[in-house]
This record gives C-alpha cells, structure tokens and sequence, in this order.
C-alpha cells in the first residue's frame, strides 16, 4: 500500500481559502528572506530599517486595510491576520511597525468621508506610512482624560498638546491624532482628526527606547498651534471615543495574530532544541516526558490562540458584532505569547537566557503585545461587560 504524503501544516493551512493560503505563503517566503536574518541585528541597534518597507511595497502587503476602491489590496480580516501572524514570527517589532497602516486605516473606514479616504489611503498607497496618536503622559488607559485639545478657529482646527507611546509617528507622514473639543465634556468631548506631519506646529520629540519591540518606531508628538483644515474632523465632534473603541475593536485580532506568531517562533525554536540537545545518556532531551509533556502544552496553548484570532475575525468579515471575541483573542493570544516565550527560555536554559538564542528576543517583545491596544486588564473589564450586559 503506497503511504500517503505527509502534509506540513506550515505550508498548506486548509482552514483558510485558497487565496488566504497564497497570502500567507508569501508572507512567510518574505519574512524567511528579509525579516529573520536581520532582526537581531535591529533589535540590538534598536533602529527602524526603512529599505524593508518598500521590499513589502514590492509585494503590495504594507496597506492591507486599503480597500479596492482606493487603490489597496483590500485584504480581508482573516488575510491581514495570516500576514500579520508570519511577520510576527519574524519579528513583532517589524509587524508593529506595518500594523501602524493597518491601525491609522481603521479610523477613517469606520467615519472617513470619501474626501478624507482619498486623502488618507491616497498617502498610503503611494507608499507613506500611517500614525496613530491616542496616548497621553497623563492619561494611559483612560482616554477620557485626554488634555490634546483642539479649538476652531474660523475654518481651521487649531490642536495643542502632547502624546506619548506614538506608534510609528515619528516616520508616518500623516495620522489620526485624538484630541478634546470640548474637555468640560471629558470622554464625550474627544474627537478623532487627520493631521499631515508637514503642518506647522508639528514635532517628533523624545523617541522611547523599549524593552521589546526595540526596531519600532514609537514617539513623542508635540503638537503647538497645529493648524488643520475644518474637514479633516473624522465623524462629528464628540465621536473620537467611539472611532477609538471600534479601531481597537478591529486592531486587537491582528496584535493577537502578531503574537501567535511570536509564540509559534518561540515553539519552534524549543522544539529544535529538544530534539537536539543531548542529556547525560546521550539522548535529546525531548525524549524526556516532562520536556515533552511541556511541548504538548506549549503547541496546545498556540493552536488555541490561533484558533481564537481566526474566529473573531470571521465574526467581523460577516458583519456580526465580535467586541467581546476580539478580546478575548487578543487577551489570550498575548497572555501565550508570554508564558510560551518564558517557557521557552525556561526550556532551553542558559542558552535561552543568551541573546545568540533569539527566543529571549520573543519573550520581551511578548510583553508589550499584553499593554498595547488595550491592555489585557482592560481586555477583561470589556469582555465582563460584554457578558453582564
């Protein structure tokens, strides 16, 4: 009897279309090639790489969330998320990096005006890299004590303030910026705008040097009298904090893709070592059932977290609420990526503590994938609501 091929679950998911399948072998065929041999060298310079970015322009993968209509790809959720996972894998600080077009995109499709989308998705599609600017020094989690205002005078909005952990807005060349139109209204009175970094007023201060993620671009932004046209308000005034509930609602699936890929990477390098590290009787310590056993656990972990991603995105491409599935993916993805780093670490020993073995890179860049979009403390608090509703 002829045995049947084996198929490798890397290279043909059949839980995804045939065109989601070629999307995520691409991705995968980029990151072995560009993104893996150098991102330890990125982290350790704790630089941000520009000549990678249009490699990904090459591929036409650096604006997912464009739709058709405006010149992008148009790639669905479940797309975006088999992407976002490979480039996680090689490393999270580049895939945090490129989800700043995904997460500046998400405003304008939930209250862009087609002028305001051409605008916007015009910059991207050319090759422009897109900011998002929520975070305040005095605010963190509570956007309601936002202190960036934002005053009309005449036909312009005339923004002064100051934001922090600015993702990639020290290289993006236009954003979406929150600000209080009214701060005597707190949360009601926040509003979401497209600022162009070229208005005057405009300036990148300090730049934050991270535990992880190192290579990614996260800023300070000053904003002093920043002048920008009356039009480039997304919705109506008082809107901004629903327009950032329901980006967060649509980026916390793809964090949680980038940190199943981190865990899968971390997976991957204990297996290797497993099978290759010999005990004291000369046999790989993966024959032990403790080492085993941890494995199992580990693989289990990350195929659940996947499995989780896919469902809350399939939610949102239907059309059907998925606030609540989206937590949860994200909260469980990145609480794995975590503990499936440190379980790495913890595996492979000294080698695991040591810089030459990658995975003490995956386990500090694991750890921000559990603050930002939310953190997972806050993950809780919506999906408890969600259910005591």
């Amino acid at each position: 009897m002829k045995p049947k091929r084996k198929v490798d679950e890397k290279m043909a998911d059949m839980t995804l279309t045939h065109e989601q399948q070629k999307l995520q072998a691409l991705a995968r065929e980029f990151t072995a090639k560009h993104i893996i041999p150098v991102a330890s060298e990125w982290d350790e310079k704790g630089e941000f790489h520009k000549f990678i970015l249009e490699e990904v322009k090459n591929i036409g993968l650096h604006c997912m969330a464009v739709p058709k209509e405006y010149g992008g790809p148009g790639c669905d959720s479940v797309s975006q998320s088999v992407v976002m996972e490979q480039f996680g894998y090689g490393c999270c600080a580049f895939a945090t990096t490129l989800g700043g077009n995904g997460l500046s995109s998400y405003p304008l499709a939930i209250a862009g005006t087609d002028e305001q989308k051409q605008l916007y998705y015009g910059r991207l599609v050319a090759g422009g890299m897109g900011g998002f600017a929520l975070t305040e020094p005095g605010a963190g989690s509570d956007a309601g004590s936002c202190a960036t205002t934002a005053k009309l005078d005449g036909d312009k909005w005339v923004l002064n303030g100051t934001k922090c952990f600015a993702t990639t807005c020290g290289v993006a060349n236009i954003m979406v910026v929150f600000a209080s139109t009214d701060p005597s209204k707190g949360v009601k009175g926040l509003s979401a705008f497209i600022v162009e970094k070229e208005r005057d007023g405009f300036s990148v201060g300090a730049v934050e040097h991270k535990m992880g993620i190192r290579s990614s671009n996260t800023v300070e932004l000053l904003l002093k009298n920043v002048r920008i046209p009356k039009n480039h308000l997304l919705g109506n005034e008082g809107e901004g904090m629903k327009i950032a509930m329901k980006t967060l609602d649509m980026a916390r699936p793809i964090v949680a893709s980038m940190a199943v890929g981190v865990a899968q990477r971390a997976l991957d390098a204990a297996v290797a070592f497993a099978k290759a590290y010999l005990d004291v009787n000369g046999k790989p310590i993966g024959m032990q059932q403790a080492v085993s056993f941890k494995l199992a656990d580990m693989a289990i972990q990350v195929e659940a977290a996947r499995q989780l991603v896919r469902n809350a995105l399939r939610l949102k491409d239907a059309g059907v609420p998925y606030t609540k599935e989206a937590a949860i993916a994200k909260t469980f993805a990145t609480d794995t990526a975590m503990q499936v780093s440190a379980d790495a670490v913890g595996l492979m020993g000294n080698y695991g503590y040591s810089k030459d073995s990658f995975v003490e890179k995956l386990m500090r860049d694991a750890k921000v994938t559990q603050i930002y979009e939310g953190t997972n403390q806050v993950q809780r608090i919506v999906i408890a609501g969600q259910l005591l509703r």
